[in-house]
């Protein structure tokens, strides 16, 4: 969503920002909702057309963008030439999830983000054939924020879910998520954008339509500026925009929704960074070279692998021919990705990998062939099950769906560990910590 010039520094998350960052602060606009095609040069080898690969970038709800410059699929597309790549934007933070009492009470959703998505999702599914696409291949697609929203969507449209899979790449929704009924944060950001009294000092405003009127005149410039000022300067009390629990397009009980069968019956791949979290908590700031405190980030880390690991059961549960699903784990660690011995894996360094833009990164240090090669086993991974989510993965890679009842917790792939390219492990290796069957290694 960046369009209009504004200074990074109103918008810059409270973390380090580089250049393999997750989360990076650029000018944004509340005019965003656009997307971008990227199709092969060559003609679709079918009449059908390519398979569709439906991207939602990242960013917490916050921020995001479909310029980010290692989120750009010029590369994969033109190496492949198999597939388009859409990259979609999406409202955030305030624009995205308000949670103002005046949406409320005219019965809308106040996840305006994803429906957003789901609009570009009908939009693709109508029009992308005059691209040389197949709407009936569509793989809906999205990395760390991104990612929970794919799966978000597999839960709220489960009975008309579009798209032919799901690949959630750091991320799937969990529940408890509350629903914030005082709609504190957007009155808190009303009465210091000039709304404060919006019906004058002798009116009620109990269903909060005069605040959201009012709201609706500041400009979306002043909304994000202070936004932005006010939590980059760590005030109390904080506040947040993300996802609200509606009971329409968000749930406060998953587990719940899966059991009765509300879960899209689509297959599936989730894939984890190895130690998603060392880039994501706190580090001492006068001594980068330790680190964090290895024993949080790791406690973080589980609770990933097992969140991903319930998303496996609940697909299993629901059927394992209808719904199957994959796992990968990527562990890999490179010059140019990992300045620091301790990062290990972390969130967002396999996003240049999965989008072949790892040569962005050679002005820290040059791409090894060893890092080239793992990207592209990554990349036609990922092309076989867009291509044939039910039998492409098995069919040219021998790469089968996971199943936590089989032996071993079924297989899952890695990626770049130990000098090798892609290793099949057992499932339990991963996923063991979440049933008392192992211990979790972040530095496999």
């Amino acid at each position: 969503m960046w369009n209009l010039p504004l200074t990074k520094g109103n918008l810059i998350y409270n973390g380090a920002q580089n250049d393999t960052s997750g989360l990076v602060g650029e000018a944004t606009s509340e005019d965003c909702l656009y997307l971008a095609i990227w199709a092969p040069t060559t003609p679709p080898p079918t009449k059908e057309g390519f398979p569709v690969l439906f991207f939602m970038t990242g960013g917490g709800f916050v921020m995001g963008g479909i310029d980010l410059p290692w989120q750009i699929p010029t590369s994969w597309v033109e190496r492949s030439q198999s597939a388009i790549i859409v990259t979609i934007n999406y409202r955030v933070n305030i624009f995205g999830f308000p949670n103002a009492r005046g949406l409320a009470t005219d019965g809308i959703s106040q996840n305006l983000g994803i429906l957003d998505q789901r609009a570009a999702l009908e939009w693709v599914q109508e029009n992308i054939a005059a691209f040389g696409g197949d709407p009936g291949r569509i793989m809906h697609w999205g990395r760390s924020a991104g990612s929970i929203g794919a799966d978000i969507h597999a839960y709220a449209y489960y009975d008309d879910p579009i798209a032919q899979s799901y690949y959630m790449e750091s991320g799937v929704v969990q529940s408890g998520i509350e629903a914030d009924l005082t709609y504190s944060n957007f009155t808190f950001v009303a009465q210091n954008v000039g709304c404060g009294s919006p019906c004058g000092a002798d009116c009620e405003d109990e269903d909060g339509t005069a605040e959201l009127d009012c709201m609706r005149r500041v400009s979306p410039t002043q909304i994000s500026n202070f936004v932005g000022q006010y939590t980059d300067r760590g005030e109390t009390p904080a506040i947040f925009f993300s996802l609200v629990q509606d009971e329409r397009i968000i749930f406060q009980d998953y587990e719940a929704r899966a059991a009765e069968g509300k879960l899209a019956r689509r297959p599936v791949l989730i894939s984890l960074t190895a130690n998603e979290f060392s880039s994501l908590v706190p580090w001492p700031k006068d001594n980068l070279t330790e680190g964090p405190w290895q024993p949080l980030v790791t406690e973080a880390d589980v609770v990933w692998v097992c969140a991903a690991y319930n998303a496996t059961v609940a697909r299993n549960q629901l059927s394992t021919s209808e719904a199957p699903v994959f796992r990968f784990q990527y562990a890999a660690e490179f010059p140019n990705l990992n300045v620091y011995d301790w990062l290990g894996a972390y969130h967002n360094s396999e996003t240049p990998l999965v989008f072949g833009t790892y040569e962005l990164l050679d002005h820290i240090a040059p791409t090894t062939e060893f890092q080239v090669e793992v990207s592209r086993a990554m990349q036609d991974r990922i092309m076989a099950f867009a291509e044939d989510p039910y039998h492409g993965p098995q069919k040219k890679f021998g790469w089968e769906p996971r199943v936590v009842s089989e032996a071993n917790g079924g297989y899952v792939l890695r990626f770049g560990a130990g000098g090798k390219v892609v290793e099949r492990i057992d499932g339990v290796e991963m996923d063991g910590v979440c049933t008392g069957l192992g211990e979790y290694d972040p530095f496999p």
